[in-house]
């Protein structure tokens, strides 16, 4: 009997170490197995300049992925995202173009604005009652209506050169300032979930908050923080993007809310909350990141990738509930 069960740990610790974790394993194998078979389509698909260009192109859904994996592991939604990025990006091109601030105190007060916006949601939710699809949808339009009323629906370009170099020059001949940002947050965020005790807590209040309350955990206040800091991940997105396009426009961001939760869910985070992680929403990142860029090479219609990534989404998601019954 003590064999069985020392021969079963052994295979349990094989099992773990060879997982991503948070069902992230599936995900990763179709991705090299995406990569594989754009590598075999496209004559410039596998290269080092490619897949540079592609990082470049995903780091604002990276940052705001970050957060929003944290919202999902609580077992809610932030629709709000897309918007908060928007916002951001006019408050700190408001105060630092129009009004002359110093441009580092504009883009502190962007982040503060995007992190007050978090906030405020996660207070409806635990505060109000508000379901997340409800109050983050609330968010998202109040958000986007701020930002038009910033500079009457105008556009505002031209940042200080240092700020666009953030986003254009590669360091090392590698990586930018920006996509070493997106880096650093995955890894450090990773490693919250995966060894501290705050984010072991996302995943009781997940599989469920009156247990975690019981627990000692104080759900309502670890939510208001979650949602804080999904809106300041966002404003900090939106402060990435307006460093590549060199402007910020109130209508930046409009579905990237979408795009931001498919990446959480491919990554095999579930909806339901509980289980996801860090690792897999970087997989789930790459592979909408990895698909558009070999569609694009492959010259497929952007009418026709809408239809492709949905598809992906569908499954990803059909997937999610499935394991959902398996545990059940």
């Amino acid at each position: 009997m003590m064999a069985v069960t020392s021969e079963t740990a052994r295979v349990e610790t094989k099992r773990r170490r060879f997982s991503l974790g948070g069902g992230a394993t599936g995900p990763f194998i179709g991705l090299i197995a995406m990569c594989i078979f754009l590598s075999l389509a496209t004559d410039t698909f596998f290269s080092v300049r490619n897949f540079l260009n592609v990082m470049d192109q995903v780091t604002v859904i990276g940052v705001m992925a970050i957060g929003m994996t944290l919202v999902i592991l609580i077992g809610g939604i932030d629709l709000s995202v897309g918007s908060v990025l928007a916002l951001s990006a006019m408050v700190m091109g408001f105060l630092g173009n129009t009004i002359g601030l110093p441009f580092g105190v504009a883009i502190l007060a962007a982040l503060l604005a995007a992190a007050l916006c978090g906030t405020v949601s996660g207070l409806m939710i635990t505060q109000l009652n508000m379901p997340p699809f409800i109050a983050t949808l609330a968010m998202m339009s109040i958000a986007r209506g701020i930002a038009s009323i910033i500079t009457d629906g105008e556009q505002i370009v031209g940042f200080p050169d240092w700020f666009s170099n953030l986003a254009i020059i590669r360091y090392g001949g590698f990586l930018s300032a920006t996509v070493a940002t997106m880096i650093v947050l995955a890894f450090a965020f990773w490693v919250f979930l995966r060894f501290r005790p705050a984010g072991r807590a996302l995943y009781a209040i997940g599989g469920s908050p009156e247990v975690a309350r019981l627990a000692g955990i104080r759900v309502k206040a670890v939510t208001v923080r979650v949602y804080m800091v999904s809106g300041l991940l966002a404003g900090l997105a939106g402060v990435i993007l307006s460093a590549r396009l060199d402007s910020a426009q109130p209508s930046s961001g409009l579905g990237y809310e979408l795009d931001t939760i498919a990446a959480v869910v491919i990554g095999g985070a579930s909806l339901a909350g509980g289980v996801g992680g860090i690792a897999g929403t970087a997989v789930g990142v790459l592979i909408i990141g990895f698909l558009r860029n070999g569609l694009n090479l492959l010259h497929v219609s952007p009418f026709v990738q809408q239809v492709v990534i949905g598809v992906v989404i569908a499954l990803a998601v059909a997937a999610d509930t499935l394991r959902s019954r398996r545990r059940h």
